[in-house]
């Protein structure tokens, strides 16, 4: 795909992957508007990389349409959505035992989030023949988060979603793409911008994964894999999934052995 002039929006584009995804497009010379939660921080990142910026809650879907109407009428109809923003928690003890407030915040921002911005942009979109969806799923959707039962439920629904896209309007013209990284120094995993970051197999920086999700559109690909191994350890999953939960249950046991318990923050440096 042709990126050069596009409208394009990226959800939790403040910090992190949305902004260095933000970064990415503008180099590619598209039109960028970033969203984010905190109203001050995402002015401020506008200003630095050069994008529009506006405050929005994700779990609204009133501030999703409004935004969306807001962003139409003023830059025009919106080429490219990218939905970034996300949260990570810990199981506090089995893996039901988070709140229903916790499990409802990761559905409504890694899966409501994605089905309230097509349900706005789906008729013009299919009316014009052509939109691009994007959404920072997770290998954790693929595979799984070991002490984060939410997020990693929440991803796979995001995964399916999108497929459902892809599946049902790929012929109206509306290509969908998930990005499914491993690790990725941002905050979500406590990294600030100006961190040194550590020499770590697997982890990536914001930046690395952007290129590869440039990469990816271009070539308008579903599955966008910044950690190619992802890959193979989802055809592992997909054609032994007994050996492949035996090995993941051999890795938990692993991780508390090391430490009183797991947190998945800090899950990067122990595997």
């Amino acid at each position: 795909m042709e990126l050069a002039g596009k409208i394009a929006v990226v959800t939790g584009g403040a910090q992190g992957i949305g902004r260095a995804i933000a970064e990415a497009l503008i180099a590619e010379h598209a039109d960028v508007v970033i969203l984010d939660l905190n109203p001050d921080a995402v002015s401020k990142t506008a200003d630095q990389i050069g994008a529009h910026g506006a405050a929005c809650d994700v779990t609204q879907p009133s501030a999703i349409q409004q935004t969306i109407a807001d962003i139409t009428n003023n830059f025009g109809n919106i080429d490219i959505w990218i939905s970034n923003a996300g949260v990570i928690s810990a199981d506090p003890d089995h893996v039901a035992s988070a709140s229903d407030q916790i499990w409802q915040r990761a559905w409504d921002i890694h899966v409501m989030s994605h089905v309230w911005a097509a349900r706005a942009l789906l008729p013009e979109m299919i009316a014009r023949g052509s939109g691009y969806f994007v959404n920072t799923a997770s290998a954790a959707g693929l595979l799984s988060q070991i002490g984060d039962a939410p997020y990693s439920a929440t991803k796979a629904a995001a995964i399916s979603f999108a497929q459902s896209l892809a599946i049902s309007h790929g012929d109206d013209g509306i290509l969908s793409s998930v990005i499914c990284p491993q690790y990725v120094a941002s905050s979500m995993l406590g990294y600030d911008a100006d961190d040194i970051i550590p020499d770590h197999p697997g982890l990536l920086t914001p930046a690395n994964v952007a290129r590869a999700v440039i990469d990816g559109m271009k070539e308008q690909q579903f599955l966008i894999l910044p950690h190619p191994i992802v890959g193979e350890y989802a055809k592992l999953r997909t054609s032994d999934p007994e050996k492949w939960i035996k090995g993941m249950q051999k890795l938990r046991r692993r991780i508390l052995s090391q430490n009183d318990g797991i947190d998945p923050k800090t899950m990067h440096l122990l595997v």
